[in-house]
């Protein structure tokens, strides 16, 4: 081996190693932003219901979807059938079914067992990813699960026994928790898969896009009357929320997690999602005023230092 090679070699190696680790961070960043939508979501709960709120962001992102779906519409030329399929688990299972289910199992079971059943989305995800794209777990991987699903715990429970029975899991709403997690898990597998076909910029259009008869559907079931709110609606703030909900944690969350995704296993991706809620416990603390307790301050170290731990084996 010559030294041009040698050298050009090393420099693909370094870029290579560069890329999965800003992959990683790319991922928890698009996370992080999904700890945000709280913020934009209490005003527009007064006057929208849950349903009504996506349909009109996914309305507003047909901004963003349907250029890029034009511009890139050659990348939808010798799609397979599993490709479709993919596409739609993303944009339906992933967002509108996976939400009801998680919904649904909170509105029939006990809460804290639903929270603990949806701790499982990261084995889904490993499983599936082992199983759909053939990836394979790196040494220590299985200590860096543990550490933050241990992370997660310690945020949502404590250190306390989230439930007094645990024929509590044994229920109806314990398996839609489970298919829930499931949906969430597949999703990040399924994105993964799609990043392997088009851009990133391509795949974030058309899970917006194709969302949104399914959506139309729900909402439609529902009905579109508004929410009766006591006080007068200030419709100047509803829109901006409106827009920035559907932009920042919307938009610009996807964008940055699927493009971190098309560097990072799907098998590591499920982890770096876990700063979310990890977000979210700061969101509450500055905004909401609500208390941390010491148990969540451990998780929250367990869980970044999991995540540190994790972008450099990525490497």
């Amino acid at each position: 081996m010559d030294r041009a090679t040698a050298v050009g070699l090393n420099g693909r190696a370094a870029t290579a190693k560069a890329s999965a680790r800003s992959g990683i961070w790319l991922v928890v960043l698009g996370s992080v932003l999904w700890g945000v939508d709280p913020l934009f979501r209490i005003l527009l709960l007064k006057t929208f219901t849950s349903a009504q709120i996506v349909l009109i962001e996914h309305v507003l992102l047909l901004v963003y979807a349907l250029p890029v779906v034009w511009l890139h519409r050659q990348e939808l030329r010798g799609l397979k059938l599993r490709h479709l399929m993919a596409l739609l688990f993303i944009s339906w299972g992933g967002s509108a079914l996976a939400t009801i289910l998680f919904t649904s199992a909170f509105a029939h079971g006990n809460p804290n067992a639903v929270l603990l059943l949806q701790k499982l989305q990261p084995l889904f995800a490993i499983i599936l990813a082992r199983i759909i794209l053939k990836e394979s777990l790196p040494r220590r991987f299985a200590l860096f699960l543990i550490l933050a699903l241990l992370g997660t715990y310690l945020l949502t429970f404590g250190w306390k026994t989230p439930i007094g029975h645990w024929g509590d899991i044994a229920t109806w709403s314990g398996l839609l928790s489970i298919g829930a997690a499931a949906l969430w898990g597949g999703s990040t597998v399924m994105g993964r898969l799609m990043l392997g076909q088009m851009k990133f910029e391509t795949v974030t259009a058309l899970r917006f896009l194709l969302a949104l008869p399914l959506l139309l559907a729900l909402s439609a079931g529902e009905g579109m009357a508004l929410v009766h709110s006591a006080q007068p609606v200030a419709w100047g703030a509803v829109i901006a929320n409106l827009v920035m909900g559907a932009f920042i944690p919307g938009l610009l969350s996807l964008l940055l997690y699927y493009r971190g995704l098309t560097d990072t296993k799907a098998s590591y991706a499920t982890l770096a999602e876990l700063s979310f809620p990890a977000v979210g416990l700061l969101i509450n603390w500055l905004v909401f005023q609500q208390a941390v307790t010491p148990d969540q301050l451990v998780g929250f170290v367990v869980i970044w230092a999991a995540l540190f731990g994790l972008s450099r084996q990525s490497e």
